[in-house]
């Protein structure tokens, strides 16, 4: 059985990292095996803090490389183009054979069979896999020229129990392993991966990543039953944590039970987020004061134990300063010390944010029939955590401390869970606010942040988006439909303008405006792709859409993609279709507007009678609009446009009917394209 292990070791790796080079690894050796035609049985990388390890297996010692016939220069050309051709597969001019083919006449060679040895395969592909690895962040070290994530101290390679010998850099390929711990370093040569493994575990070393998540999860599972706890873990920690350590042992802690009175968020951030430790509830969703540790050694003497607990205590206790001290601050009186933290260098302060909030969900909410003075008073609130020593040292819980604090002051709770509310979504599967004075002041503030960096010309380019712009617009556009909110954006875009020229921003971009609706078109794509809807229906629908209500462009596109293979979807294309290629084929300028007193045919009476009857329904007011029923009413056309073909002649002698009929034929284009442009769905040209 054929065997192959490389190990890269190094200085620790961070997880983040770690994962990163594991992944590109494996497809990168991957890809190349299988283009050097190299049938193997298995391949697998693993990874520890310091080790990137590779193995591969069941694989044949010589790889036979079929002749092929290879296409060189056209006959007739320079002579030093055919040498340099013959130079390059190493051969001469008596294996070149003339052939004519539909481009002319070639110089063509067939190259001869032969077997390769993996060996030399393999050190081709390893230096090119190591070398493709992507860091987000690499070092240089010492006097050598090469860039790694952490410096590279060996690199171990054998194949079929010898070393395979090859440079990388500076560094030679050894058949040593090296395991260096407390200033203490021990090596051995190894001949086969299960030597290798065996050596690592008998120093508490355990290679495979998913091993080590494994057992620390059994250790989880198993005093969740045992406590009668319920069984929960961050996965994105439990992924982190597992490529920290290369011997899990998972410890139970606790801390006193009086900081459980804290809420609830400052205690899970101060375990999850600063110490990497691991929460745990009740099966009611109760916070206890437990919560796992994984250590990368045995706690014989439960040392770490009680200097971990003290540690997390220590944190807790100067959050409990905090708390008291912070939720008895007025949150009102706190608005005026916003002037003292500066949002943006060229969009003045958070106190101007604030009043821009506040005059914004004013107009939403007149918008929206909503009660003003509450929408009002949690936009004027929304940032007066910032102010609190506790966000200062949990920056992660903006909004969410400012929740409690509003709660603890007496403010009514829907305007305090706007405070907290209006920053949702917090990432692609995150919720939106989904309560009216939330999801108000949520709007009003990715709107602000769009308009403010769009006004000073800071916009998102092709690699970077430092102010998260993408993630605002795309938060704006979920709550707007989560929400089913018939908006006019143009307009609160204009006013939000207006308010940043009113406090002295210098309006750097006068296109600020269209460039943020373009924006969010963009954006809208990639919400509707999320939502499987065809790509040729978004095209479609983005294309034709020169309105601002970014709801009703969603109900079409979800409509569409719900009938476009129903018997009404089909009605309403075959229809557009036969319509529309007369149209494109008469080449002639057209503006849709028939005389009907030229109608000379009843089907053109009733088909234009019927168009009409469905322009009006297109021009009802938005929140009144019934799409799934004008839908159908397109498809339900297909009754008249079949009569019309099959009675009357468009080509008629008579010029004046023939360009009327031509005029029908595109006004049912256009009213179709109101709808989406259906020129743009698959199969219509």
């Amino acid at each position: 059985m054929s065997e192959f292990i490389l190990e890269l070791y190094s200085e620790e790796i961070p997880p983040n990292l770690q994962i990163n080079a594991r992944n590109e690894l494996l497809e990168k050796f991957k890809n190349s095996l299988v283009e050097e035609n190299v049938k193997f049985g298995s391949l697998k990388v693993f990874s520890s803090p310091t080790r990137l390890v590779l193995l591969l297996k069941d694989f044949s010692e010589k790889i036979k490389i079929a002749s092929k016939e290879i296409r060189g220069p056209k006959v007739g050309v320079i002579e030093d183009i055919v040498n340099n051709f013959l130079k390059s597969h190493q051969l001469s001019r008596k294996d070149l054979v003339e052939k004519q083919t539909s481009k002319g006449k070639f110089y063509f060679l067939k190259t001869k069979s032969k077997e390769v040895e993996t060996t030399d395969i393999l050190k081709k592909v390893v230096v090119n896999s190591i070398a493709s690895i992507k860091w987000k962040k690499s070092m240089r070290w010492a006097d050598t020229d090469l860039f790694w994530g952490r410096p590279l101290r060996s690199i171990f390679a054998v194949y079929n129990n010898k070393l395979l010998h090859f440079s990388y850099a500076h560094l030679k390929s050894s058949d040593n392993i090296f395991i260096e711990r407390d200033l203490d370093l021990k090596t051995k040569k190894i001949k086969n991966y299960d030597d290798y493994q065996k050596f690592l575990s008998s120093n508490n070393i355990f290679i495979d990543h998913e091993e080590r998540e494994k057992k620390i999860i059994n250790k989880f599972e198993s005093t969740y039953k045992l406590k009668n706890f319920k069984n929960y873990y961050d996965i994105k920690l439990l992924k982190e944590v597992t490529n920290i350590v290369e011997d899990p042992n998972v410890i139970l802690v606790d801390f006193d039970k009086k900081y459980l009175e804290l809420p609830k968020e400052i205690i899970i951030s101060t375990l999850q987020n600063h110490q990497r430790y691991f929460p745990i509830f009740k099966k009611n969703n109760e916070l206890t004061n437990f919560f796992f540790i994984v250590l990368n050694k045995k706690d014989t003497n439960n040392i770490i134990k009680d200097g971990n607990k003290r540690v997390v205590e220590a944190r807790l206790s100067d959050a409990k300063f905090f708390w008291d001290k912070d939720k008895s601050k007025n949150l009102i009186k706190q608005i005026n010390k916003l002037k003292e933290i500066k949002f943006y260098e060229s969009l003045g302060t958070v106190y101007d944010k604030t009043q821009r909030l506040r005059k914004l969900s004013g107009i939403i909410a007149d918008e929206l029939n909503l009660n003003k003075e509450k929408v009002e008073l949690a936009a004027s609130i929304s940032k007066s955590d910032l102010c609190s020593d506790l966000v200062s040292e949990y920056p992660e819980l903006q909004g969410i401390m400012g929740k409690y604090y509003a709660k603890v002051q007496g403010f009514e709770d829907d305007v305090s869970n706007a405070v907290s509310d209006h920053y949702l979504p917090l990432g692609n599967n995150s919720l939106t606010a989904k309560k009216p004075i939330s999801y108000v002041v949520a709007l009003a503030d990715k709107i602000d942040i769009l308009v403010g960096f769009f006004t000073i010309n800071e916009k998102p380019t092709s690699s970077k988006d430092p102010f998260a712009l993408r993630r605002s617009a795309i938060g704006l556009l979920k709550t707007i439909i989560d929400n089913k909110l018939n908006l006019k954006l143009r307009n609160l875009i204009s006013y939000n303008i207006k308010l940043f020229e009113e406090q002295g921003v210098k309006k750097i971009n006068e296109n600020s405006e269209n460039e943020i609706l373009i924006f969010l078109k963009d954006r809208m794509k990639n919400i509707l792709k999320e939502k499987s809807i065809k790509n040729d229906i978004i095209e479609a629908s983005i294309s034709s859409y020169f309105s601002d209500n970014y709801f009703e462009l969603y109900k079409k596109n979800t409509l569409m993609n719900k009938y476009i293979n129903k018997e009404a979807g089909k009605n309403a294309i075959s229809s557009y279709k036969r319509a529309f290629n007369i149209v494109e084929n008469a080449k002639a300028e057209l503006l849709g507007r028939p005389d009907a007193v030229l109608f000379r045919e009843d089907e053109e009476k009733n088909l234009f009678e019927k168009l009409n009857e469905i322009r009006k329904s297109l021009t009802v007011n938005e929140p009144d609009k019934d799409y799934e029923k004008l839908l159908l009413n397109l498809s339900e056309i297909k009754i008249f446009t079949d009569k019309f073909f099959d009675n009357v002649i468009v080509n008629d002698d008579n010029n004046d009917i023939k360009n009327n009929r031509l005029e029908l034929l595109k006004m049912f284009c256009n009213t179709f394209n109101n709808f989406i442009n259906f020129s743009k769905l698959e199969g219509i040209s």
